[in-house]
């Protein structure tokens, strides 16, 4: 048995709600949601979607926590306190593009076991103790 990997787009808020209806057609049993303008601006409204659908989601960003199963992504704040060093470099002659790329180095895992739980999820222990932030 294989793994189908079936593919949704939303580029409307309007949308969101077929993009819902088709992962759910296509026997969805599980959603990855990438981040972009509109799935962030929209964060209440596409886990409020993934819950109605049952869906259980992962999301990048910790915006999706309060009502999202899981988020595991960069940690924002320490990525803008980090860019920080970027503009003071900046700042004193440095041109950017003599500076390298930064990739994240801190990470966030954020779990929310009372949308599990409507999930009829059980999370494992060992998942649990490994989180950042478990939302009872």
């Amino acid at each position: 048995m294989g793994v189908a990997l079936p593919v949704v787009e939303a580029t409307t808020a309007d949308e969101l709600d077929t993009a819902f209806v088709s992962a759910v057609s296509q026997q969805a049993d599980a959603m990855i949601a990438f981040a972009d303008n509109l799935t962030n601006q929209q964060a209440p409204r596409v886990t409020a979607l993934a819950a109605k659908h049952r869906l259980p989601a992962i999301y990048l960003f910790r915006q999706f926590a309060p009502g999202g199963l899981i988020v595991y992504g960069p940690n924002l704040a320490d990525l803008f306190r980090r860019s920080g060093s970027y503009v003071d470099k900046i700042l004193k002659g440095t041109k950017p593009s003599d500076l390298p790329v930064a990739q994240p180095t801190k990470f966030e895992l954020v779990i929310n076991v009372k949308t599990a739980k409507a999930l009829d999820l059980s999370v494992p222990p060992s998942l649990l103790v490994r989180a950042d932030e478990v939302i009872e």
